[in-house]
C-alpha cells in the first residue's frame, strides 16, 4: 500500500489499558536501544541519525491497532465490510462537488506547473490533481503527528509491527538524506507523510524534487506534491494517452459474471458483445484494439465500467475499487465538468462478512474459484456467484444477497 488517506482516519478505541504504561514505556525505550538499533544499523542507518532522531520520541497511546505488551490482539468481529455496505456514501455527492470546484480551480492556478509534469510523465493534470485532493484536500488536511513517533510506536506496539519497523527505517533514510528534519517530519496518524500521503518506503521511492530547490519537499511545495503523485503512477505502470475507465450500460443477455483484470478483452470487443457507454456516447477509437476489462463492484446493483489497465495503477495507490472509481469520476469532473455515476448504488451490503464467507465456501467446495475466501465479495467471488447463478437458471447479479444465500446450499 502506499498511502494511507486522511480522508479515511476516523475515531478509534483507547488500547487496552491492563498493562503498566509505565512498564511498557521501559520497554519500549529498552527496544529502541536494542532490537531497533540493531535493525537500523543493519539497514544502513548512522548511530548519529538514529540517536539525533529517536533522543525526544515518545510512545502516542492514542493511536488505532495498539497491542501493548501483556496484552491480546482484539479479536476479529463477525461484521459487514464498511467499503461494500455503503458505496453510496463513499461517493458522497456533495463532497464529490466540493473537491471538483477546488481541483478546477487550482488546475487552473497550477496550469503551468501541470503542464510541465504531464510533459515529464504522462499523466493527466486532472488525475494527478484528484489525487492530491482525495488525499489531503489539496494539501489543506492538518498533518497533526510527528511521524517518527507514530511509526515508532506501531513498529513497538501494532498488529502490524514488521511493517512499521521497515517504514520507520525508511523515516530515518529521510531525514539522513537531508530533505527534512525529524521534527517537521509531520504526518497521519498511520505515519503517511505530505500532501501526497505517501508512507516513508514510497517516499524514498517516488518524491521528486521538481521545483529544483534540492529538496523533496511533498509538505509546501506544489511543483514536488505534482510531480510526485505523477511519478507514483508512472512507476507503477499508467499508460501514457489511456483513460482510467468508462460508465457503462450491459446489454441483456450480457453475463456480470465477466469482470476482472485476468479477462481483458479489447475495447471493440466488448463493444460486439452488446457493452455500450451509458452516456450514449462511442468509446474513443484509440481505445478500440486496447485491452479493457469489465467491472461491477455492486454486481448489477450498480454502476457499471469498463476500465483500463490505469484503472489498476490507481489502485497500486490504495488498494481498493471503491477509491480507484472515485479518483477516476473527480478527475472527469475537473477534466470536463461531469457528475456522478448515471446509475444509482442499490441499497446492498446488508450481509455480514460472515454470510459472505459461508457463500464462498459453498462455491470453493462446488469447483468456483472464489479467490481468498475472508468473507469480502471480490471480483472472483462477485463472478463465481453469477456463474452459479447461470447454471441454475437464473439471471446473474454477481452480488451476494439474502436471498442468493437461502438458494445456495
Amino acid at each position: 500500500m502506499a498511502t494511507v488517506s486522511l480522508a479515511l482516519a476516523g475515531s478509534f478505541a483507547a488500547p487496552v489499558e491492563a498493562a503498566s504504561r509505565s512498564a511498557v514505556e521501559a520497554q519500549f525505550r529498552q527496544w529502541i536501544a536494542g532490537d531497533l538499533w540493531r535493525a537500523a544499523q543493519e539497514g544502513g542507518i548512522s548511530k548519529e541519525t538514529f540517536d539525533r532522531t529517536l533522543q525526544g520520541v515518545r510512545l502516542n497511546w492514542d493511536l488505532p491497532d495498539l497491542v501493548p505488551p501483556g496484552t491480546a490482539p482484539p479479536k476479529e468481529q463477525t461484521q459487514s465490510q464498511a467499503e461494500f455496505s455503503s458505496p453510496a456514501a463513499y461517493f458522497n455527492e456533495k463532497r464529490l462537488q466540493g473537491l471538483a470546484a477546488t481541483g478546477r480551480s487550482l488546475a487552473d492556478q497550477h496550469a503551468a506547473t501541470l503542464r510541465k509534469v504531464e510533459a515529464a510523465y504522462g499523466v493527466p493534470g486532472p488525475v494527478i490533481v484528484a489525487i492530491w485532493g482525495r488525499e489531503s484536500g489539496y494539501g489543506r488536511a492538518k498533518l497533526p503527528h510527528p511521524a517518527i513517533d507514530v511509526l515508532a510506536t506501531k513498529a513497538f506496539m501494532s498488529t502490524r509491527k514488521p511493517m512499521f519497523q521497515q517504514e520507520l527505517i525508511s523515516a530515518l533514510h529521510i531525514v539522513a538524506s537531508g530533505d527534512v528534519s525529524a521534527d517537521r517530519l509531520m504526518g497521519s496518524w498511520a505515519g503517511a507523510l505530505g500532501q501526497p500521503q505517501f508512507m516513508p518506503g514510497s517516499y524514498l521511492k517516488y518524491a521528486v524534487d521538481f521545483d529544483g530547490d534540492g529538496k523533496r519537499d511533498i509538505w509546501n511545495s506544489v511543483p514536488d506534491t505534482l510531480a510526485s503523485i505523477a511519478n507514483y503512477l508512472v512507476r507503477n505502470g499508467w499508460q501514457k494517452g489511456r483513460d482510467w475507465g468508462f460508465e457503462i450500460t450491459i446489454a441483456d443477455g450480457v453475463s456480470c459474471a465477466q469482470e476482472g483484470p485476468d479477462r481483458a478483452k479489447p475495447v471493440s470487443a466488448w463493444a460486439s458483445a452488446g457493452i455500450s457507454r451509458i452516456s450514449g456516447r462511442a468509446f474513443p477509437s484509440s481505445e478500440s484494439s486496447q485491452p479493457a476489462m469489465m467491472l461491477v463492484p455492486a454486481g448489477t446493483f450498480g454502476p457499471e465500467f469498463l476500465v483500463t489497465p490505469n484503472f489498476y495503477v490507481l489502485k497500486e495507490y490504495n488498494n481498493s475499487d471503491l477509491y480507484a472509481l472515485f479518483i477516476g469520476n473527480l478527475a472527469d469532473r475537473i477534466a470536463h465538468g461531469g457528475g456522478a455515476f448515471k446509475a444509482s448504488w442499490g441499497d446492498i451490503g446488508k450481509m455480514l462478512r460472515s454470510d459472505v464467507l459461508a457463500m464462498q465456501k459453498v462455491l470453493v467446495a462446488q469447483g468456483y474459484d472464489v479467490g481468498k475466501v475472508d468473507g469480502l465479495p471480490g471480483f472472483k467471488t462477485r463472478r463465481s456467484l453469477g456463474e452459479w447463478q447461470a447454471k441454475n437458471g437464473m439471471t446473474p447479479t454477481c452480488y451476494p444477497s439474502a436471498d442468493l444465500k437461502a438458494k445456495l446450499r
